[in-house]
């Protein structure tokens, strides 16, 4: 007979049912942190005006002006000579060549060449990116 004033126990739930319990928690708890956490964002290697270019980005763009250097090929005129007119102290020494990095994250292909440039010596080291945002009389500036 059933009386109200007695507590009666909660009749326990299966190991089974406690264990899928744990396992759903367990599996769905990475997720949930891992959307509420913020974005990480991108490892700037140089700033060009308000663009980040990566570490990466500039490699890809630095290798395919070299490879057409030594090619002895251009693309609509890239990569060149860079005359280094703004008197960059750049951190190699040598002959300077210019190739377009684009803010697309794509490599260079022709077509307008946009702002930015990797700078590169004869022995295909990086001196530097720089860009003609913010310069005056299309003069370039430094990437930091």
């Amino acid at each position: 007979m059933f009386h109200p004033k007695v507590h009666y126990p909660l009749k326990p739930r299966s190991t089974l049912t406690q264990q899928h319990q744990l396992l759903a928690l367990l599996l769905v708890t990475p997720l949930t942190l891992a959307s509420a956490l913020p974005k990480t964002p991108r490892a700037c290697a140089y700033t060009c005006g308000s663009y980040c270019y990566t570490s990466s980005e500039v490699a890809e763009a630095q290798s395919a002006g070299w490879e057409l250097h030594v090619a002895n090929q251009e693309i609509s005129g890239y990569p060149h000579q860079y005359q280094n007119y703004e008197n960059f102290d750049f951190p190699v020494p040598g002959e300077y060549f210019e190739f377009p990095i684009m803010v697309s994250g794509e490599v260079y292909d022709g077509g307008s060449p946009g702002a930015d440039r990797v700078v590169f010596n004869e022995n295909d080291r990086l001196a530097g990116v720089i860009t003609h945002y913010g310069a005056e009389g299309g003069a370039f500036v430094d990437c930091w």
